[in-house]
């Protein structure tokens, strides 16, 4: 059985990778491609849609999205799940992101599976991956104040 500090401990590094990731969607909603960088390692990496590793590449590779069209409203990630080993972390979960992509509503959706390492006294990204199952258009648009799964099952069917 552990200790009470180690559990302590458990708790709060969970905390602190749960918190990088609302980080993660906030800088990414705002367009604050300095502070993302400082999310990941020196050395990081992210895959999906492209795999820009070091923190110059991903900077880049993150403004070109928005500079060619891609415009996020919110970035949501839910169903977090953390596998803690020691100064190592392996984070799984879905990704909902209603956006704007040439100027059609869309929404995507998928999945991320992340791998986190303690720098010092925090948690950051070594490897960041996305795989989308469906980014598509809505046909009818979105309710900016509500998102729900039906738009994104209905986004499917017309991607």
């Amino acid at each position: 059985m552990s200790t009470l500090e180690e559990r302590i401990r458990r708790l709060e590094d969970l905390e602190s990778i749960r918190t990088l990731d609302a980080q993660y969607c906030r800088l990414l909603d705002d367009g604050d491609w300095n502070a993302l960088m400082d999310l990941f390692t020196d050395d990081g990496e992210f895959d999906g849609l492209s795999n820009p590793r070091g923190k110059a590449e991903m900077r880049e590779f993150f403004s070109g999205l928005a500079a060619g069209g891609l415009t996020a409203f919110w970035h949501f990630i839910t169903n977090l799940e953390i596998d803690l080993d020691g100064d190592r972390a392996t984070v799984r979960s879905f990704l909902w992101q209603p956006c704007v992509s040439g100027g059609t509503s869309s929404i995507a959706a998928g999945r991320y599976t992340d791998e986190v390492v303690r720098v010092g006294d925090r948690w950051l990204y070594r490897r960041k991956q996305v795989r989308f199952h469906y980014f598509g258009p809505l046909t009818d648009g979105w309710d900016e104040n509500r998102f729900a799964l039906d738009s994104a099952r209905r986004a499917a069917v017309h991607a």
